[in-house]
């Protein structure tokens, strides 16, 4: 796919199946053990088995190593493997690169997954405390002598600016956490199910990094989770509904650093989630109205308006007023905020199951899904749809 034109990627592959461990704050075992968990699940889902399998795909930051994951699971031979960069901005590229594998024949059965003990293990949201000498570190150079230290601190420098420039206030940002709560209260697998949230919660709950309150941020989750993809033709023949991939895109903008943006001429937005959506929107043929579901990364509220504001659902400035008006669905299965932080892998799965039929919280004729990476960093996204 470029920037500038339609890819021919979009209707050649599927998720044909999904499995997720518990979402915890202790699970009491290994990455490793967290991944295979998943991946077992997802494939017994599909109706596939190990040995079906010839091709892997996670993050770079995920402990579990692609022939690690093969032989705990009992897979034979691999004809492709291959790990995306930036966090959880890589989430929906795991699936974009599975799709691309099949659509070039170098793979059949590709498994998407992501795994880690994020909550009683390394806790990403710690911050910054020892980095090696890179040029990717450079950028770090600018903010952490100057107390911007977390992944809060770093986005709060945005959400100040969005806040002061449209005439909001923190409030605005409560609307999201309260619907991801929502949604996550009438989940049985979400951290927080029975235990909705109102805006006044959001209001008096604390300062983290002004203007970012506790419940603006998402949890810590220990989990993990896994897809599977195969073509579009093979997927008719398994258990369940097929979710095509109908588009798929990745995107870094002008002046990209990871979360630390802040040299670019405008701090409201998310340049890179644009270059996502123009692609998704191309690719696909969909515009906003055609979108049944949004699933949009939340590890913070502000950039769940950023992004309908990116997409077009909506102007600028205006997506806080969109949300309380339920114009669309968003993250029914509750969020990273509500069901679990699992780097976006977990919304992908909710996509599928809104799709299917599924989801425990259904949007009634749900035909085509919206489902978003990682945001303040090179990002990726994915439009999924029923088959035909």
């Amino acid at each position: 796919m470029s920037v500038r034109t339609r890819d021919t990627l979009g209707g050649r592959a599927a998720i044909v199946g999904i499995g997720a461990t518990e979402f915890s704050k202790d699970s009491g075992r290994s990455e490793l053990r967290l991944a295979a968990e998943a991946v077992r699940a997802a494939l017994d889902d599909a109706g596939l088995r190990p040995a079906d399998v010839d091709g892997m795909v996670t993050f770079t930051m995920d402990t579990s190593p692609e022939i690690t994951v093969a032989q705990a699971c009992g897979m034979g031979e691999l004809s492709f493997f291959s790990r995306v960069h930036y966090g959880g901005g890589a989430a929906c590229a795991t699936v974009q690169q599975a799709a691309l594998a099949i659509a070039a024949g170098v793979a059949e059965v590709v498994v998407c997954y992501r795994a880690f003990n994020e909550r009683s293990g390394r806790r990403f949201g710690s911050g910054v405390q020892h980095r090696e000498p890179s040029a990717e570190g450079v950028a770090l150079g600018w903010s952490l002598p100057f107390g911007l230290l977390t992944p809060a601190s770093w986005v709060a420098m945005a959400a100040q600016r969005y806040l002061h420039t449209y005439g909001l206030t923190p409030d605005a940002f409560g609307q999201v956490a309260v619907v991801d709560r929502g949604y996550a209260a009438t989940n049985p697998a979400a951290y927080f199910h029975g235990r909705p949230i109102t805006l006044a919660d959001h209001a008096a709950s604390r300062w983290v990094v002004e203007p970012l309150r506790l419940l603006d941020c998402c949890q810590e989750t220990d989990g993990g989770q896994a897809l599977v993809v195969t073509s579009v033709e093979r997927a008719r023949d398994l258990p369940h509904r097929p979710a095509v991939v109908a588009a798929a895109a990745q995107g870094a903008g002008w002046a990209q650093e990871q979360m630390t943006s802040f040299y670019r001429d405008d701090l409201t937005g998310l340049p890179e989630m644009g270059v996502v959506a123009r692609q998704l929107w191309r690719t696909s043929g969909c515009t906003p109205a055609d979108i049944d579901v949004g699933i949009l990364y939340d590890h913070f509220t502000p950039f769940v308006l950023m992004q309908l504001e990116e997409f077009g659902f909506c102007g600028k400035g205006e997506a806080a007023d969109f949300v309380r008006r339920a114009e669309l669905p968003i993250n029914t299965h509750g969020g990273q905020l509500g069901e679990a932080y699992l780097h976006g892998m977990n919304g992908m799965a909710e996509g599928v199951r809104q799709l299917r039929g599924t989801s425990a919280n259904q949007i009634p004729g749900a035909e085509r899904i919206l489902v978003t990476a990682g945001t303040g960093v090179p990002t990726s996204g994915l439009v999924l749809a029923t088959d035909g």
